[in-house]
């Protein structure tokens, strides 16, 4: 750290008290200290890095190579990400994983938009090429069990104090929370983490708001301070927009748009360029508005309906991940995100049995989500998370209707 500018009369007020907390929880940590952090090149995961290194951690950072050529995932972010670890002076490694995520995300998410389904590719991002592998990895090259990365939320380890009875039994389980910035929060992205990984993960700016991300990052003269963030999906900055994407794997297949009845009332170029609730855009001359209700990958339609038709007062959610909680054999009452930025609504949970392919999957839990007012543009594909006010219980992926 001595190649860092530390003159507190840099720090606002503000970040002095949120970066304080956050180091003093980290030099608190239950375990051994030594530490992962995934680092992709951004403010985010540079401070993450900074703060375990003032907190005395031991500290090495790790990229993903995701995708080749130009995006900010992979080139700029690989340069980046190498000159933070120079800058802390710590060990930098770099694991070749596109072949990991070509299989698991580009894949998985091509076939999900031919088949009208508009997957959430973050979250098994997050499962199957990066915390789950990285810790691997760094467990069997380093001999490093823990992961930390630049996250905006937070981690109640196993028997820590907890201060909020919670449904269901909880105890002998690592809890995610919110991060204390309601409008940064990235908890509803990391429903799908298993227990053995939550365990062993770190998050450091789970106090922090981004300005004060930014700011303490500057104070300490970090290169990637001022770095602008990606306002887009890695695989949509990558390709320039997610129509581009799309249109590079899937071949054009031009469909008709309907109502519910099978009315045809215009021509579309492709379902994987439309989403549900979607009303701007159809090329559709109708007396009211419409908007996407259903994608039918089957029948190559998109239907449409008014906006007073378009809402759900329930839905199947499969591939559940219990996350914070024992899986249920009762109802449930609790508060349920069904998109990153929409807010919780209350709901009732009910478990349901698992399919055969469910169970073969390895995830046998389902559930029946009834709303207490009726949800628009709800996406199959997409999560719907469990919430009981700041901790998540769990989580899983919304279905079509049958």
């Amino acid at each position: 750290m001595q190649t860092l500018r530390e003159d507190a009369r840099d720090r606002p007020s503000a970040a002095i008290n949120s970066a304080a907390t956050a180091e003093r929880q980290l030099r608190n940590w239950p375990g051994t200290h030594q530490v992962v952090v995934g680092l992709s090149g951004g403010v985010d995961s540079s401070l993450t890095a900074a703060l375990l290194v003032a907190a005395g951690w031991q500290v090495e950072g790790l990229t993903l190579w995701l995708m080749s050529g130009k995006g900010a995932c992979c080139a700029e972010g690989l340069v980046d990400a190498a000159g933070i670890c120079e800058q802390l002076g710590i060990p930098h490694h770099l694991v070749d994983s596109r072949e990991r995520f070509r299989e698991q995300i580009i894949s998985t998410l091509v076939q999900g938009y031919a088949q009208g389904i508009t997957p959430l590719p973050c979250s098994r991002c997050n499962r199957m090429v990066k915390f789950g592998p990285m810790l691997a990895w760094a467990s069997q090259e380093r001999g490093i069990e823990r992961l930390a990365t630049g996250h905006y939320a937070r981690i109640r380890p196993v028997g820590a104090a907890n201060p909020q009875p919670l449904p269901g039994d909880g105890r002998d389980r690592a809890q995610l929370l919110r991060g204390l910035d309601s409008n940064k929060d990235q908890s509803y992205f990391l429903y799908d983490l298993p227990q053995d990984v939550l365990n062993r993960l770190v998050f450091p700016l789970g106090e922090l708001s981004k300005a004060e991300t930014r700011a303490e990052a500057a104070r300490l003269g970090l290169r990637t301070a001022a770095k602008p963030e990606s306002q887009d999906l890695c695989l949509a900055d990558h390709h320039g927009s997610m129509r581009a994407f799309l249109d590079a794997y899937l071949a054009p297949r031009p469909g008709e748009i309907v109502l519910a009845d099978g009315t045809v009332v215009g021509r579309h170029d492709g379902i994987e360029h439309f989403t549900i609730g979607q009303r701007k855009g159809l090329g559709v001359a109708w007396s009211e508005p419409l908007h996407v209700v259903r994608l039918d990958g089957a029948l190559n339609r998109v239907v449409v309906a008014p906006r007073a038709e378009a809402a759900r007062d329930a839905c199947l959610v499969g591939a559940v991940n219990w996350v914070s909680m024992e899986a249920p054999s009762e109802p449930l009452d609790l508060s349920v995100q069904v998109r990153y930025r929409s807010e919780p609504v209350a709901a009732r949970l009910t478990p349901v049995a698992a399919t055969p392919a469910d169970r073969d999957a390895g995830r046998p839990h389902r559930c029946r989500i009834a709303f207490q007012e009726p949800q628009f543009s709800m996406t199959p594909g997409q999560a719907a998370v469990f919430y009981a006010d700041a901790v998540l219980l769990g989580g899983g992926l919304i279905e079509p209707e049958s």
